[in-house]
């Protein structure tokens, strides 16, 4: 068996500082363990999912990451794991309990999955390992881990048997003190408005930027757009992994908190990942800014509708804690509230009515998408304080 605190301190000596996850009970003595410790950053996730993408911010920003689940979980990572992992080359360790494993007893859900774990990760392409249970054979495995991401660019998974860690002592309460702070609204949205071009939004935020913040561009045309206004080192393309752009942005600032992240996101994507909302408004990033370019449809995929008509962003941001939300319509107003955004006093959440269409030719990054992470990487690298 394995005492947590040692398999802690063989992680923290091998640089991994960051972690993140959905608790499982096989791994209660060390995500309890990592919780209390005062040496590793641990983020609640509200999805397995969401953890991947907190996981991808933090190592743009220089982080090395271990992300903790349950093998359920593992269909929750499929996506990020398979089209922005995998296309951009980000790696990090993957613990995965073997709930269901074959011969040992457990509850009928877990039944199929404990099968096929270990088949599962070699489909994703992702080497794997059993966690050893002597602590002597973790450092060589955690070696072997590191040498295999290094190489490939992908994550590694240690799957975790049941009864490997011996029992942890938690002092763990929940804290509550932290005040249930429901955030300020301004502005409303008329029935018969006209909605600005998308382009034009984007533009007018961007052209209020400084050249240290850190700007994350959700899938579609939004990246696109935005590529096409100009690009630049202090801008990341998301493709694939719809709704993880809000993610990474959080992961990007929670390394690096001074730097403000701007995430420009989509209404699409912000309904498929909406916990991550949760997550925002509990961690309160003061330089996090969320941008919701809302067009009421899956533009790229064709115009279908999406059920953003109904839904009010700014009221869900603010009752999950944002401090200051904005709904907005008009090119003029959205021009008075860019400067606030340089306050930091967030997390700030913009909601922004825009037409459907794009602007033609639109344009494609012509940077490969390692290219785009390498130049992000070096560019949040020489510009921590800032």
């Amino acid at each position: 068996m394995l005492n947590a605190k040692d398999v802690l301190n063989e992680l923290r000596l091998k640089g991994f500082t960051f972690f993140t996850g959905v608790p499982c009970s096989f791994l209660k003595p060390f995500i309890n363990c990592v919780i209390e410790s005062h040496d590793v950053n641990y983020i609640i996730a509200p999805n397995e999912g969401d953890a991947v993408s907190m996981a991808v911010g933090a190592y743009l920003a220089g982080s090395k990451c271990v992300v903790l689940c349950q093998n359920s979980g593992l269909g929750n990572m499929v996506n990020p794991m398979t089209s922005l992992n995998y296309p951009f080359k980000i790696p990090f360790l993957l613990f995965v309990t073997l709930r269901g494993e074959i011969g040992i007893g457990d509850e009928p859900q877990h039944e199929l999955m404990g099968q096929i774990t270990s088949e599962l990760l070699s489909t994703l392409r992702i080497p794997w390992d059993f966690l050893p249970s002597n602590i002597d054979n973790i450092p060589n495995a955690l070696s072997k881990a590191q040498q295999n991401m290094n190489a490939l660019g992908v994550p590694f998974a240690f799957i975790i048997k049941k009864g490997l860690f011996e029992k942890y002592h938690s002092n763990q309460k929940i804290d509550h003190s932290k005040p249930n702070k429901i955030g300020q609204i301004f502005g409303t949205f008329s029935v018969d408005r006209k909605n600005m071009p998308r382009i034009k939004a984007i533009e007018l935020i961007k052209d209020s930027t400084l050249v240290n913040d850190a700007l994350v561009f959700t899938t579609g045309k939004i990246g696109r757009e935005a590529f096409s206004l100009g690009d630049s080192s202090n801008q990341i393309y998301i493709i694939g992994s719809m709704g993880c752009a809000s993610g990474i942005g959080f992961g990007i600032h929670n390394v690096i908190p001074k730097k403000r992240v701007i995430v420009f996101d989509g209404d699409g994507a912000a309904i498929m990942r909406m916990g991550i909302f949760s997550v925002i408004g509990y961690y309160r990033p003061k330089n996090f800014v969320h941008v919701i370019l809302d067009n009421e449809s899956y533009e790229s995929t064709g115009g279908q509708t999406t059920t953003s008509t109904t839904t009010d962003f700014t009221t869900i941001a603010a009752a999950c804690g944002y401090n200051k939300c904005w709904r907005v319509e008009e090119q003029e107003f959205l021009k008075q509230v860019v400067p606030n955004l340089k306050m930091s006093d967030g997390p700030y959440l913009l909601h922004i009515k825009v037409a459907n269409g794009s602007v033609s030719p639109l344009l494609r990054p012509n940077l490969s998408p390692m290219e785009v992470k390498n130049r992000f990487m070096y560019f949040l690298r020489n510009n921590k304080d800032c």
